[in-house]
């Protein structure tokens, strides 16, 4: 059986980590904390590179450390465990008491009604398309993208997950390289943990008691002048090299108009704004124009033929007014 290339490294990696780990652990006499702290790290990383949930592997993992840490002097088993419970209630307890950290899942829940929505779906193609004429138009509606849905996430991996799903295909099948594709998604999606709201930054602000708006009034501009600069290089790449970012062809730039324009006579050949402006100057609206003075003296004869009963009352006096200013204006146009 034959093995790909990036598993080869894979397990090469983990082989070294494993050894180094292991080298430390039979060269020491004395297990510290020190010691405890690097072969958590190393077992860590090689337990996710296996395919281990992260949450549980750090969940685990601490809580394993704990122990051993705990009994590693003259703690007892039975000591060390009941510390170990302690002080997994007490940071549980210390983590969910942080008004900052409430907004991680109310960002991440923002995110997921976003996605579910469709609505990247539909910004994507409407940028694609609005972009056509731009060197590298999908690889700069992909960065576009990711810095909107970066601002509705905070999270690199969701953004690189959905635009990997949505913009890869679509690149590939247009012709564009391999390696521009998989690093405008990449570097795209990075863009979740400068362009505020960003979990990273919650999380450092809640660890290191800093504010988190000012950390995101820090990061709010370099984010956006990345993602300019990242547009600026695709712009430069599809004109230096045209092969790695063809343009959009007239099939794929093809927009369907719907089928209850299509019923009116709409056709795409004509600009929309100049249409839509002749639509509101209807017939109605073209033979509108000033009245003659003759219609203001009917209309005024035939306020003056009204009959007494309909002045009587509040609704007479209201009509009296109404007839007066009628009046007046009647004979200024005669005049």
């Amino acid at each position: 059986m034959k093995i790909r290339k990036e598993l080869w490294f894979g397990f090469s990696l983990m082989a070294l980590i494993g050894a180094a780990a292991l080298t430390m652990v039979f060269s020491v006499d004395t297990m510290t904390n020190g010691h405890y702290g690097l072969l958590m790290l190393s077992l860590v990383v090689v337990a996710i590179m296996l395919g281990f949930p992260t949450a549980f592997t750090l969940m685990g993992m601490g809580m394993m450390f704990a122990f051993f840490a705990y009994h590693s002097g003259t703690q007892t088993a039975g000591g060390a465990m009941q510390q170990t419970l302690d002080l997994m209630v007490q940071r549980a307890f210390s983590v969910m008491g942080n008004d900052v950290l409430i907004s991680i899942p109310l960002f991440v829940f923002m995110g997921y009604l976003v996605e579910r929505a469709n609505l990247i779906d539909k910004l994507f193609r409407s940028l694609h398309l609005a972009l056509a004429r731009v060197p590298g138009s999908l690889g700069v509606a992909t960065l576009v993208t990711c810095a909107v849905f970066a601002t509705a996430t905070g999270i690199v991996g969701a953004v690189v997950t959905l635009m990997g799903l949505l913009a890869l295909p679509q690149m590939l099948r247009a012709g564009y390289d391999v390696r521009l594709s998989a690093g405008v998604i990449t570097a795209g999606g990075c863009l979740g943990i400068l362009i505020p709201p960003s979990v990273l930054l919650i999380v450092y602000g809640a660890t290191a008691g800093v504010s988190v708006v000012q950390l995101y009034a820090g990061a709010f501009f370099p984010g956006i002048m990345l993602a300019g600069l990242y547009i600026v290089y695709v712009i430069v790449m599809a004109k230096v090299k045209p092969d790695w970012a063809p343009p959009l062809t007239a099939a794929q730039r093809f927009v369907p108009l719907p089928a209850p324009l299509t019923a009116i006579g709409a056709t795409g050949e004509r600009s929309a704004v100049p249409s839509l402006i002749k639509a509101l100057k209807g017939k109605r609206n073209q033979e509108t124009g000033h009245r003659p003075a003759a219609s203001h003296s009917v209309c005024c004869r035939g306020l003056r033929q009204l009959p007494e009963r309909h002045h009587r009352g509040a609704g007479g006096n209201l009509r009296r007014a109404a007839a007066h200013g009628r009046r007046l204006h009647c004979g200024r146009g005669h005049q």
